[in-house]
């Protein structure tokens, strides 16, 4: 929460959590323009953590400026992402799913719920939670209780996502400042910045290129006259890398047509969060179209 002068308030935090591995997210997480931690954070789940100084917005609400994060992430990754904030007079959500619509709910300092009921169930439906027992415990999220307070009530909705997995490492809760939660998440052993998970998946991929290209050559004999015969497989390996060319291509182009107007519409309401939000989609659009170009100038014939 922005304080009297303007400048945010140190009480302020956020995490966000993505449905995929740190070393998927890493790529889009380093474009955000400000240092985060990566962690695993369960089963399938990573955990962003950004930079300890006070978050970078100026006037902006923490939850529209992380919320802008969580739709960029999403589409971006793409996997749905859960962005967890709070300040001293609130706290609550906002989970991004793809293309679709954002939701979110929140809480008054003392717990008192000021979200709407049907924003729980979709919350619900889009992270595969039970619709019964679940539900009954996220309907109790939205119910008066004097003994929670806002910080409990996120308490508490991590408590059901563990059913799908998450798992927060230990040190990293909800509520503590964003100063103090990078400095906890940057000793923890996996803990990794943005920009080196990214790289460790970048590394990954080449030793895997290095590998199928020793395969391939090793399946090659030779002709009559001893010239070199074509690698066996040589075909299906080109007709498959086009296939995920042409996906990749498509992806990258929905990524530049999402992030024009969410752009303007930042700019135009001078919202920092969705004006990185439509940034990010921009240039992730742009670094999956010069990819997909190298790449089919590097396919044999």
């Amino acid at each position: 929460m922005p304080t009297t002068d303007g400048s945010p308030s140190r009480a302020s935090g956020a995490l966000l959590l993505c449905r995929a591995e740190a070393t998927a997210v890493g790529p889009a997480a380093r474009l955000l323009r400000t240092r985060v931690l990566l962690l695993p954070a369960g089963r399938g789940w990573s955990l962003l953590v950004p930079e300890g100084r006070p978050l970078p917005y100026d006037d902006e609400p923490v939850d529209r400026f992380v919320g802008g994060w969580a739709v960029a992430l999403a589409v971006a990754v793409p996997c749905p992402v859960l962005a967890l904030w709070w300040d001293e007079e609130r706290s609550g959500y906002t989970l991004a799913s793809g293309f679709r619509r954002s939701v979110g709910y929140e809480w008054l300092a003392n717990g008192t719920p000021v979200g709407e009921d049907e924003a729980m169930r979709t919350f619900a439906a889009r992270l595969g939670l039970d619709p019964v027992l679940d539900m009954q415990s996220l309907d109790g999220l939205t119910r008066p209780d004097p003994a929670a307070d806002a910080r409990a009530r996120l308490r508490g909705l991590l408590a059901v996502l563990t059913r799908v997995g998450v798992a927060l490492p230990a040190g990293l809760a909800p509520g503590v400042p964003a100063d103090r939660l990078y400095e906890s998440a940057r000793v923890l052993p996996h803990a990794l910045p943005a920009d080196r998970a990214a790289g460790r998946d970048a590394g990954a991929s080449a030793g895997r290129g290095a590998a199928d290209g020793d395969a391939g050559a090793e399946e090659g004999g030779t002709e009559a006259g001893g010239r070199p015969a074509p690698a066996r497989g040589t075909d299906r390996v080109r007709e498959a890398a086009r296939a995920v060319g042409a996906d990749d291509r498509a992806l990258a182009v929905a990524h530049l047509a999402a992030g024009v107007p969410v752009t303007v519409w930042g700019v135009c309401r001078r919202s920092a969060g969705w004006t990185a939000a439509g940034t990010l989609l921009l240039a992730h659009g742009a670094l999956g179209l010069a990819r997909v170009s190298r790449a089919s100038r590097a396919l044999p014939g």
